[in-house]
């Protein structure tokens, strides 16, 4: 038979938002994790419950590590998350340079969501028919950040930028994912369809005669037309709501 192997012990911490996908107990705090073998220390931490998309720097006795280092007991880990930074050298940035033009595609619990990134500028696309597989795959193919809520989606070995939520309401949502993600300035608002996902143009009063209700026509001057879906956009009763909506997200961002 061969022979029992013993347990092997290493500690570690998570730091800031990481902990919000640890069990309660080990949050904030540095804790002593038992193991067989020589696991990676990334299965060892999507073990402990946080998503290797999370996570920007890993440390191991204060030197920057790879996913596939090999743990072999008596280190201290610390993980921290992306957005951080850190004036350490030698270091190995765990996840890819970040996308200058941030698109998304969001899962199919998140369609409001998607709608008000829409309303911000952000391509975002969305379908209540996409499983996890085809998520994944626009993803990785489109260089889009996956936006779910789904712990165990983000564990997904192919996935390089993915965020997870923490809000449940929608109007939440897209606060925390301007904040988190620092975009801001790179919001566009009303330049595109909240519906279909496409860009809006500038289109004649003359051109929609028959698209808009009379009254519409009559006492709007101004239209947009979707380049997609030809659906028409007028500043009406819902643009004061809408645009209080942009105020307050990016506001709270900047």
């Amino acid at each position: 038979m061969p022979a029992r192997q013993e347990p092997r012990v290493s500690e570690f911490r998570f730091y800031e938002e990481l902990n919000d996908c640890l069990p309660a107990a080990l949050r904030k705090r540095t804790f002593a994790y038992r193991f067989v073998g020589t696991p990676s220390v990334k299965d060892v931490i999507e073990a402990l419950g946080v998503p290797h998309t999370e996570i920007d720097l890993i440390l191991i006795d204060g030197k920057s590590v790879r996913f596939d280092h090999l743990l072999r007991g008596d280190e201290r880990v610390a993980v921290y998350p992306m957005f951080e930074r850190f004036d350490i050298t030698p270091i190995h940035r765990l996840r890819p340079r970040p996308l200058r033009n941030p698109r998304f595609v969001a899962d199919v619990h998140l369609g409001k969501l998607a709608r008000f990134l829409r309303l911000l500028g952000f391509d975002t696309r969305y379908g209540n028919d996409l499983g996890d597989a085809e998520l994944v795959r626009i993803s990785v193919r489109e260089r889009r950040i996956l936006l779910t809520r789904d712990l165990g989606l983000l564990k997904h070995k192919a996935l390089t930028h993915a965020y997870w939520l923490r809000a449940t309401e929608a109007e939440q949502q897209v606060k925390e994912v301007v904040a988190a993600l620092s975009l801001a300035s790179n919001s566009r608002p009303f330049t595109r369809c909240m519906t279909c996902n496409g860009t809006l143009e500038p289109v004649l009063r003359a051109a929609v005669v028959g698209r808009v209700p009379l009254q519409v026509h009559r006492y709007f001057r101004k239209f947009a037309r979707c380049q997609r879906c030809k659906r028409i956009y007028w500043r009406g009763a819902h643009f004061k709501r809408l645009t209080r909506l942009v105020k307050g997200v990016t506001a709270q961002s900047q």
